[in-house]
């Protein structure tokens, strides 16, 4: 009881200071208290889905499930032995697919943190998967940073995870109740979650465009998750957020594509290469005799010209 008086006190004293503006854990609680209506010694708003409603939230997450399974399974072989649950929502914070060891299933299903159960900040106020959803970033949220006194149990450790078309599509989390969890084990779940969660979007950016060449974005941020899809003109038809975010790309990029070459020029600011009609041409006659392994007779064959022709055009006679 006295915790749960301490905690609401800490609460109510930093929205009495102000200390929303300093603190993206105590604008989470004004949120909570003032957008929300949620009251620090309450219940949860949530509840759980029924069966048929899972089955359904399920069915329209299906493919970025079942290509986050690989990833989750290897996040809990990482986080499993020290009692943590990873658990992958979708975009309104519901659990559609958890790891957790059997022996540890009735704690946490106790806690919530269960399939089907609500973890948007509307529901439970500041939490990792809800203030995640919201500020679309990497989040820890560790025990009394957690708005209702309910939850001050628990640490969160959270990732947002972001669809083929750059838009937020849940959250990966991984959470545990055990007061024992150091910082430093925090600090390094955390890392863990963040690259699983990049794992995630990057294989779903890839199912997405399967038929364009991916390009990875040098120097992004979030760097194995920003890519871009470019098709055989060398447009950019598709981009990660984390490659949107580097490029300054528009959101609408596939209905107004952009050479790739460009973009990655404007990137590092220097101008792109200006381009002529020959370079193209040239650029097809090298490809070919790539392909035909420096046999300059199988590329004429393979290109429809002849043996001298494709020779007068390499050596820029024609070009």
């Amino acid at each position: 009881m006295r915790r749960s008086h301490l905690h609401i006190d800490a609460i109510q004293a930093a929205l009495a200071k102000g200390d929303a503006a300093k603190s993206s854990v105590v604008a989470s609680w004004r949120r909570s208290a003032h957008l929300h209506g949620l009251d620090p010694t309450g219940k949860a708003k949530s509840y759980r889905l029924s069966a048929s409603e899972l089955a359904a939230a399920k069915e329209a997450m299906a493919p970025m499930l079942h290509l986050a399974d690989p990833s989750l399974d290897r996040l809990f072989q990482a986080v499993g032995g020290v009692g943590c649950c990873v658990m992958l929502t979708n975009r309104d914070g519901v659990p559609l697919a958890r790891r957790g060891a059997q022996g540890d299933d009735s704690t946490f299903e106790d806690w919530g943190l269960w399939l089907g159960t609500q973890w948007s900040e509307a529901a439970q106020g500041t939490n990792g998967i809800g203030t995640a959803l919201v500020e679309e970033r990497v989040v820890t949220i560790n025990r009394n940073q957690h708005f209702l006194a309910h939850n001050t149990l628990l640490s969160c450790m959270s990732a947002p995870v972001f669809d083929e078309l750059g838009q937020i599509a849940g959250v990966l989390d991984v959470s545990s109740a055990r007061s024992d969890l150091t910082e430093g084990i925090s600090a390094l779940i955390v890392q863990a979650v963040a690259e699983a969660a990049q794992r995630i979007e990057a294989d779903a950016f890839r199912a997405a465009f399967a038929r364009a060449r991916m390009v990875l974005v040098p120097g992004g941020a979030r760097a194995s998750a920003a890519l871009l899809a470019v098709d055989q003109d060398d447009l950019i038809i598709g981009a990660t957020r984390a490659a949107r975010l580097a490029l300054n790309l528009p959101r609408d990029v596939a209905r107004s594509p952009i050479p790739a070459a460009d973009a990655l020029a404007a990137a590092q600011n220097v101008a792109p290469q200006s381009e002529r009609l020959q370079d193209g041409e040239r650029a097809v006659l090298m490809r070919a005799l790539a392909r035909a392994q420096g046999n300059a007779s199988a590329a004429a064959r393979s290109l429809g010209i002849s043996r001298a022709t494709f020779h007068r055009k390499i050596a820029g006679k024609d070009l």
